[in-house]
């Protein structure tokens, strides 16, 4: 891992970071030139794109509602008990997200307020390739379930048999996801987006996967909602001597064995301990079944911040704007207040980073590449809309109505003004009903 080590009052800066974007522009060439590939030819291209990505020729895309019913029994009981024991805290988590349309009335009758709407339809990505994920499936679908989506779409990517994880098909289940659909990449947010035959089109796509994926997603914003563009997978680690070498090597193998582009970030108080978790990670690698990965991940993204003190080390922090945020060091809840940017904080030693990722509750969709800067954790506030409700009165309107004419007529806005003005001059007459003014006299 890299290392930087700081001086007594030095300032840690962002292009000290080596951070890997969500996408680059062969992602972006690939992604267009797929899109408007499935926009045009629908299934078609979506059968043709999965034959040359994932290796299987498929006829249908959706799965057999069956299938999923029965995906429980084709997996070791205590994984069905850990699915289920999940999906109850995420649920009960965003459960206390929940909004309510609101209503608010002043002296003079005029009403004001909110009303909350969920969405018509959500479409969850869940990503391949390296693992399964149906973590993603239940961080997903389950706030939007919460939220009162009625049609939940997941799609992900087939096996080389062309059938889908057990584990995610439950994932799906206990989730509340209405369809499900065997295809992956670009393609299926291009089918999520704009719809084929087989797959009708979503309000809002959500959910991680590869460069791809992301470009996909940047391109079909706008045309449909989205939750973020997702970048490689970080975690920041902030030791101090009291945190066991051990567990902090093994926290930060944690995340740099999802991807090699995934960063890893140690911030701690002397070189000496850095070298002490160093040599951890050595003796953890003896085990690990994902040894080219990882290696990979904290050779060529990992960074070692060496601070003089916890004030410098905070500041570090707040750059970085990380992913994920463990703080192993005396005192963790005490730095609350002082953290202002990172997607999800880990207090103390007994809470892994994985202990987030399946089974807390909070969500596992969060920000990253520094995004966590202006943007949250996902949500079920991503799952709805809001309506603004104004309903004014006569009394309002003559409180309110000589400013909205003096602003109008400030932004040279000669209808905006006269909308308001001639209401007005009704209501200081008496003749709320309009008959002073006949159209057509």
């Amino acid at each position: 891992m890299r290392r930087v080590v700081l001086q007594p009052g030095e300032r840690f800066e962002s292009s000290q970071i080596d951070r890997t974007g969500a996408f680059n522009a062969n992602a972006l060439a690939a992604a267009t030139t797929i899109i408007e590939d499935v926009r045009t030819r629908g299934d078609a291209a979506l059968r043709d794109l999965t034959e040359k990505f994932d290796g299987v020729r498929m006829s249908d895309f959706r799965v057999p509602a069956e299938q999923v019913m029965s995906a429980a029994n084709r997996l070791p009981g205590q994984t069905v008990k850990a699915l289920a024991h999940a999906a109850k805290q995420i649920r009960e988590f965003h459960a206390r997200q929940v909004e309510q349309s609101w209503f608010a009335s002043r002296a003079d009758g005029a009403i004001v307020g909110a009303q909350v709407t969920p969405l018509d339809s959500v479409g969850i990505y869940v990503p391949g390739g390296r693992a399964l994920y149906p973590s993603s499936v239940l961080m997903n679908a389950l706030p939007a379930a919460v939220a009162g989506v009625k049609r939940i779409v997941c799609v992900t990517p087939p096996t080389k048999t062309g059938e889908l994880d057990a584990g995610v098909l439950e994932a799906c289940r206990l989730a509340g996801v209405t369809e499900i659909y065997s295809v992956g990449g670009a393609q299926a947010i291009a089918a999520l987006a704009y719809g084929t035959e087989s797959i009708e089109p979503v309000c809002k796509i959500t959910g991680p996967g590869n460069a791809f994926v992301a470009a996909a997603k940047k391109l079909v914003s706008g045309d449909v909602g989205i939750d973020m563009i997702a970048g490689p997978s970080e975690v920041c680690v902030v030791a101090d001597e009291s945190a066991d070498p051990r567990m902090v090597a093994i926290d930060l193998m944690a995340q740099a064995e999802h991807d090699p582009l995934a960063a890893c970030y140690l911030v701690t108080f002397s070189e000496a301990y850095a070298t002490r978790v160093e040599r951890a990670i050595e003796e953890h690698m003896k085990d690990t079944t994902r040894a080219d990965i990882t290696t990979a991940s904290l050779r060529d993204k990992g960074l070692i911040v060496v601070c003089n003190d916890m004030k410098q080390a905070v500041q570090v922090v707040n750059v970085i704007a990380p992913e994920h945020l463990e703080l192993h060091v005396a005192g963790a809840m005490g730095l609350l207040g002082s953290i202002r940017n990172a997607g999800a904080i880990f207090l103390g030693e007994w809470t892994a980073e994985a202990i987030g990722d399946y089974i807390a509750g909070p969500n596992h969709t969060l920000p990253t590449g520094g995004t966590a800067r202006y943007s949250s954790p996902l949500s079920t506030n991503d799952f709805v809309k809001k309506s603004s409700i104004i309903q004014y009165t006569p009394e309002a309107i003559l409180n309110d109505g000589a400013d909205v004419v003096a602003i109008a007529t400030h932004e040279g806005l000669w209808a905006h003004a006269r909308s308001v003005e001639l209401r007005k001059n009704l209501a200081e007459t008496g003749d709320i009903f309009g008959n002073s003014f006949k159209g057509g006299e």
